[in-house]
């Protein structure tokens, strides 16, 4: 009888692990981000807002942080803010998420922290989203004409489909010694209003703003732990002065 509620117990550990094993595992691209970069930021605020913001929100976001990234208050209203929204607003959207959910099988996800929240032992969350953006292609058989490489049977429309183009998944075959093997790979069907390497590009800035977005006082932490660091190194130094000096008649 223990024996084989030990052999029930491990099936249940392992199980979260074999599914992993039979899934498609997909190699991430390394995403070309820099978060110092403050006209990759700037450019991606501004992709994002017009192709992102209209069914995602990014509540935790206030229009008012992207004077952090060198843009003045009278820009993010001219040129980021398309509604009534005051600059010190969030970045919440109209769309009823019962109404999205009819419309796309599940509610937009928030993207505050997408970032973040994408990464993995495979890689980083930006390495995540740039495949993820990278990734689309045409599907017949999917509710809206499209699917992912990164996120199987996604339910998104491909958003940016006007600037990559259209891909499809072709077959590619692979000879080796004594053996010939098959993959799938995305090729470019029907070109898009941008060449590759300016999606690219274009991609890049977007993840580059999503990744700041997540955690916008990233860069000013690592900082004021730098400070914080050498302080403490001068401080050990005083300590231990002190601390000679305070025990040299006993020793």
């Amino acid at each position: 009888m223990m024996n084989k509620i030990n052999k029930l117990f491990s099936i249940l550990l392992l199980a979260p692990t074999l599914a992993l094993a039979a899934g498609d595992h997909i190699k991430l691209d390394r995403a070309p981000i820099n978060e110092e970069d403050m006209v990759s930021l700037q450019s991606g605020a501004r992709h994002f807002v017009n192709y992102c913001l209209n069914c995602h929100s990014a509540g935790y976001m206030r229009y008012n942080r992207l004077q952090d990234i060198g843009l003045s208050e009278k820009q993010i209203l001219d040129n980021l803010v398309f509604t009534s929204a005051k600059v010190g607003d969030l970045m919440k959207i109209a769309m009823d998420p019962k109404e999205a959910k009819s419309w796309f099988g599940a509610a937009p996800p928030d993207l505050s922290v997408i970032a973040r929240s994408r990464a993995s032992a495979d890689g980083s969350g930006a390495d995540w989203l740039y495949t993820y953006l990278r990734g689309f292609y045409r599907d017949a058989e999917r509710p809206t004409g499209w699917n992912n490489t990164v996120y199987a049977n996604v339910g998104m429309p491909h958003a940016l489909w006007e600037l990559q183009g259209e891909q499809v998944l072709d077959e590619y075959k692979v000879q080796g010694e004594g053996f010939m093997k098959s993959e799938m790979v995305l090729k470019l069907d029907k070109p898009g209003k941008l060449t590759a390497i300016e999606y690219d590009r274009m991609v890049a800035d977007l993840v580059n703003y999503m990744v700041y977005m997540a955690e916008p006082v990233r860069n000013e932490r690592k900082t004021i732990g730098m400070y914080v660091l050498i302080a403490l190194f001068l401080l050990f130094f005083l300590v231990y002065a002190l601390k000679k000096e305070y025990w040299k008649d006993v020793h």
